[in-house]
């Protein structure tokens, strides 16, 4: 499959891969920051487990050439680039990759919720 076109939903932090075989996956915004491929997530062959990002949802969206997005977090993360391969690679394996991620935060005793509220107080 080739991915034609990338579609994000700032309100539901969801970004739409379509393919130019017409089908469509979908990845939150969450799911895409704790998988950065950036070395501040990915480590030095040690990575690093990325939790309270739940709310976290994509700024900005950047093309890199032909190959690939650089995608801007609300959280300040920048520095990750996502590959189309990487995204495909990402969008295949995601009921795999989340279950582990889940299993590493109830593991280290982390959480996905904010540390901090973006609720208005009543």
């Amino acid at each position: 499959m080739i991915l034609r076109t990338l579609h994000y939903h700032q309100q539901r932090r969801l970004l739409d891969l379509i393919f130019t075989d017409g089908s469509i996956k979908v990845l939150s915004a969450e799911f895409l920051r704790v998988h950065s491929p950036s070395a501040e997530v990915r480590g030095h062959g040690q990575p690093k487990l990325v939790a309270n990002k739940r709310d976290v949802a994509i700024q900005t969206i950047s093309p890199v050439g032909h190959y690939g997005v650089k995608l801007t977090f609300d959280d300040g993360h920048n520095t990750g680039l996502y590959h189309f391969r990487y995204l495909c690679q990402l969008a295949d394996e995601q009921q795999t990759l989340w279950q582990r991620y889940l299993a590493q935060l109830k593991a280290a005793n982390a959480s996905r919720e904010s540390l901090i509220s973006s609720r208005p107080l009543s």
